[in-house]
């Protein structure tokens, strides 16, 4: 599911959101309530108070010429358990918290996330 979704940013909503919420009414809590571009190359990832659902919000602008650009809404309701879902953000003034893809795989996992065993993410600059 993230592997073709670009390289942008991923911005957790912070608490609880009404996942009654549509598409337009996200993107406008992104917009007007976080100050943050929905069209961006970003993900927004909101949760609902019993923290068993999740809801990914991102506009898909491809390139390529068949494609027509739109928002893709991705839903997750889990049968069994929570997701380790941050409460607040670093301050309380901010409404997100930036993650990066890895952390979503593993907050999507189900895991924490900081995990103190994981390796650290190697960026390759060349061969030799």
């Amino acid at each position: 599911m993230l592997s073709d979704s670009g390289h942008g940013k991923v911005y957790l909503a912070c608490g609880a959101t009404d996942l009654r919420k549509s598409i337009d009414s996200l993107a406008a809590l992104v917009q007007a309530g976080f100050e943050l571009d929905p069209f961006s190359d970003a993900w927004f990832v909101f949760c609902n108070k019993g923290r068993d659902k999740i809801k990914l919000l991102r506009w898909d602008h491809h390139p390529r010429a068949a494609w027509v650009p739109g928002f893709w809404l991705y839903y997750r309701r889990l049968e069994r358990g929570r997701f380790q879902w941050p409460k607040t953000a670093a301050t309380s003034r901010e409404h997100t918290q930036v993650i990066d893809r890895r952390q979503l795989t593993w907050l999507l996992d189900g895991l924490n996330l900081e995990q103190k065993r994981a390796h650290k993410a190697v960026t390759a600059r060349s061969v030799i």
